[in-house]
């Protein structure tokens, strides 16, 4: 059996659940989220706890269960707590500002790069070299953080570039020049 697929999840208060069609679908106070569960998992809700059940022990089913309850535990963080990336910018003229609801970059080259905010993911910039992405969906927070660190991705010499926070980068000597 499943670790992870055989822990309940506890649904908070504030939380609406409703499940109907193999479809997951909640609402609460940071929005709504949907999530077209596998037909063959099935889900039970009894008294402010959701169960995740396999059918059998095929391996497809096995490895469905604890997939299915941690999308679903992931769905009821985000629409109560929110999910969050920071993602840090490294560079002599590198910055970043807000200006409307757009997320405007100077990352060295011959253009700014503009990414714009969606209706799920806000993008806040506390200072000029730092980036908080905040947003429901951890997936789609995740997305947008990497696409954000794939316009320039730090580099290994001078440390340059868009890192995640907590990321660390293996530096790399430079040349050793003749002797």
């Amino acid at each position: 059996m499943s670790r992870i697929g055989r822990k309940p999840i506890n649904i908070p208060a504030g939380v609406e659940v409703k499940f109907e069609n193999s479809v997951m679908t909640v609402k609460g106070p940071k929005g709504t989220l949907t999530q077209k569960i596998n037909p063959a998992m099935t889900v039970e809700i009894n008294d402010g706890i959701i169960e995740v059940k396999r059918p059998n022990d095929e391996k497809q089913n096995r490895s469905l269960h604890g997939l299915t309850r941690t999308l679903i535990a992931n769905m009821m963080v985000g629409v109560t707590e929110g999910y969050k990336k920071e993602l840090q910018v490294n560079g002599v003229g590198y910055r970043c500002q807000k200006q409307g609801k757009q997320l405007v970059m100077n990352l060295g080259f011959s253009h700014n790069v503009v990414f714009e905010d969606t209706e799920d993911i806000t993008i806040e910039v506390p200072s000029p070299n730092s980036i908080i992405i905040h947003g429901a969906d951890k997936q789609k927070v995740g997305q947008f953080a990497a696409e954000i660190r794939e316009k320039r991705p730090p580099e290994p010499y001078k440390g340059k570039g868009i890192k995640y926070v907590d990321e660390y980068i293996r530096r790399k000597e430079g040349k050793a020049g003749k002797k």
